[in-house]
Parts: structure tokens; sequence; C-alpha cells
């Protein structure tokens, strides 16, 4: 069996109190090596070690990108686009085509919230020159838009991805919606700030009759490597030690309240919960308790 013949499921749909929830796979790759990115306080007998315990390869690693929809009844959210064309040779851009499949047009989308503007969440904003998502408006975080426009704070490796920004993101300005910590995107669904990763990244917790989830986009990127390691430093992290900080402070904030987490990189479909697990955290996919 070559890889091209390999299946395996891209979509998923639940109910969270009155809203609908549908994550998607725009796409995996594999991509080597595992450090870095991951662990990069660690030599290669800790990564054979850790590997070996969880069943995975040491020397590279699998990335998922699964943008999550919210249908609130009102307003259909979608939270980052994926990869879009420039993806779709090299495994990933698949978002507008899996929505179809689960019932939902690109012009149906009310929304589009950035949790950030890397690659593979801003990417897909056009389509064939024209937008993606054309009825949508559009948001994103004051600062990460604000700092990304100044290019102070951004750092020398992500001059191409701010060359993506101004020339995808910034022509947009007029027509944004800016968010601080703790705005309403829609009812129900409300920005949080998580700094660090990107210099303004942003997620976003969704609530309706009493549940809760936290659409955390980049906050934790691997589910051993880096959640089991939340302070070994990731080299996807723009600002290091703020992106520990905000890791530690939303991986406890999420084993302690018991939230339920959508997470871009996480393995697909991409929810599950987080526990407690000696000086680090453990990633507990979710199965049929979202379903019933």
């Amino acid at each position: 069996m070559t890889r091209n013949d390999l299946v395996r499921p891209d979509v998923q749909r639940f109910a969270l109190g009155q809203m609908r929830v549908t994550t998607i796979l725009d796409g995996a790759q594999m991509r080597t090596p595992l450090n870095p990115p991951f662990a990069m306080d660690k030599d290669e007998d800790a990564l054979r070690a850790i590997g070996a315990a969880h069943r995975l390869p040491w020397d590279r690693f699998q990335n998922n990108y699964v943008p999550t929809l919210i249908d609130t009844g009102t307003d259909l959210v979608l939270i980052d686009v994926g990869f879009g064309a420039a993806g779709r040779e090299s495994g990933a851009g698949h978002l507008r085509a899996r929505m179809e499949r689960v019932g939902y047009l690109p012009g149906d989308v009310t929304v589009v919230a950035f949790t950030h503007v890397h690659p593979d969440h801003i990417l897909g904003v056009m389509e064939d020159g024209a937008p993606a998502f054309p009825n949508a408006r559009h948001a994103i975080g004051r600062r990460e838009f604000d700092e990304w426009k100044r290019g102070d704070l951004i750092p020398p490796q992500r001059a191409k991805n701010r060359e993506m920004f101004l020339d995808l993101i910034a022509p947009m300005e007029e027509r944004l919606s800016f968010l601080e910590d703790g705005d309403s995107v829609v009812p129900g669904l409300t920005a949080e700030a998580a700094f660090g990763h990107s210099v303004g990244h942003m997620m976003f917790r969704a609530e309706s009759e009493g549940r809760q989830m936290l659409v955390w986009g980049d906050v934790c990127n691997h589910y051993v490597f880096s959640m089991q390691y939340p302070d070994s430093p990731v080299g996807f992290d723009d600002d290091k030690d703020a992106a520990i900080a905000t890791r530690r402070r939303v991986l406890d904030m999420a084993a302690s309240d018991d939230l339920l987490i959508a997470g871009h990189h996480m393995p697909f479909p991409a929810t599950g919960y987080v526990e407690r697990a000696g000086d680090g955290f453990r990633w507990v996919p979710a199965a049929y308790q979202i379903w019933t």
C-alpha cells in the first residue's frame, strides 16, 4: 500500500448544546525532523525514549491542520481557513470541499475568525483571486493585526509569512472586526488572549446550554512532544517564553475546568480533554460522550 492509498476520516460534527460544531481536516503532512521544532531542549536519546513510550517516531511527526466550524443557529463561524490552493500539492487545502460534504457552502459562512496569521490559518482566505468566504465578516485580534502590520516584533524567520499577511490580510483592514480579550465574536462565542505562539494569538470559547468548548488554535502543537513537556521550547512559537507561559496557563485551565478542546494540530478529529500527568499534561481524545 502506498501513502496515496491510505484512507482516514476528515470531517466530524457534534452538538454543543444548541450549537453544531464541525471539525474539518484541511490536510495533514509528515514532516522532518522532530527537533526542531519540538522538544528543543531534549537530546536524541530523550527523543527516542519519548517516542518509544508513545509508539511514535522520534525523528518525524505528522502535522494536522484542523479548522473548526461553529453553527450557532444564527451565525456560521469558521475559525481559521487552512492553506487553500497553496496547500493542495502537499496534502492540504481541502477545507472548502469538505465543508460541502456536510452541507455547508462557502457562502454560508457569516464570520471568519482568525486565531493568528501563520500560513496554515490564513492562506485559504482567498480562492481564485476572490474571497473564499464571500459573505463573511472577518475578525482578528487587534494586537495580532497591529503587530504584524508594524513588523517590529515579528521574528526574522517569519519574513515570508509577513509578506503573506501584507498581501492577504492587511488590505482587509477597513472591513475587519478587531478583537480584544473578552470580546464577543457572536453571541455564545468569546475571544480570549493566548499570546506567544504568535504575538497576538487568540483562542475562542463557545458556550451553549451550559456546555463549553475552547478552540485553542496553536496554544499546543503536538499532543505528546509539546503537551507532555509544556516547558520545552517549540520552534513554531514566535515568542517562546510567552508561548510557554500561555501553554502552561491554558493547559492547567483546561485540566482544572474539564474543558472540551478543539486544537488545530491535535490528532484528527482534533477534539479532546486535558489531564495532568506528572509535570506535564496528557491528551485524552473525545469519543462518544460528545455525540450524545
